[in-house]
């Protein structure tokens, strides 16, 4: 599949495992990886941080084999999970990184036409997450509030 933005294809990266099932190296239980995801996230953590942590440093390739539930609904049963989502929040902030660059640059056009994109997939994925109702119906994105966040 390729870009959205862009002429090129897609990247070149690692691929998950084709069939999910336990590797045979893991020694903790399902209980004790449910621990240290939520010991991770109280350590300030966030989800993707903590699935690296856990193939980096415990040999855990994927959790959801071992515990039957991701990162997410673990959270969600502790009572840990954040109020935005954490690719949504990611490209928020990296938008107003880009205002506040461009308040000071401003003869930048290519950065202007960054800004616009990165603002489309902003909106594009706040359409997704009000529809499945993870954030608010009223969240809306507006580049003067999320400079103040």
């Amino acid at each position: 599949m390729g870009r959205m933005h862009t002429h090129r294809h897609g990247k070149s990266h690692s691929i998950r495992p084709a069939i999910l099932h336990v590797p045979s190296w893991i020694t903790l239980s399902p209980k004790e990886i449910e621990e240290l995801v939520v010991k991770y996230t109280k350590d300030g953590f966030t989800p993707s941080q903590i699935g690296n942590k856990l193939r980096d440093q415990h040999a855990i390739p994927l959790i959801k084999p071992i515990t039957k539930k991701g990162i997410g609904e673990i959270l969600e049963e502790n009572g840990l999970k954040t109020e935005m989502p954490e690719d949504l929040e990611n490209i928020v902030n990296k938008a107003v990184g880009l205002q506040k660059h461009l308040k000071v640059n401003r003869g930048d056009y290519r950065n202007v036409r960054s800004l616009e994109l990165l603002e489309a997939k902003v909106h594009r994925l706040s359409v997704y997450y009000k529809r499945i109702g993870r954030i608010p119906k009223t969240w809306k994105y507006k580049a003067v509030v999320a400079q103040l966040e």
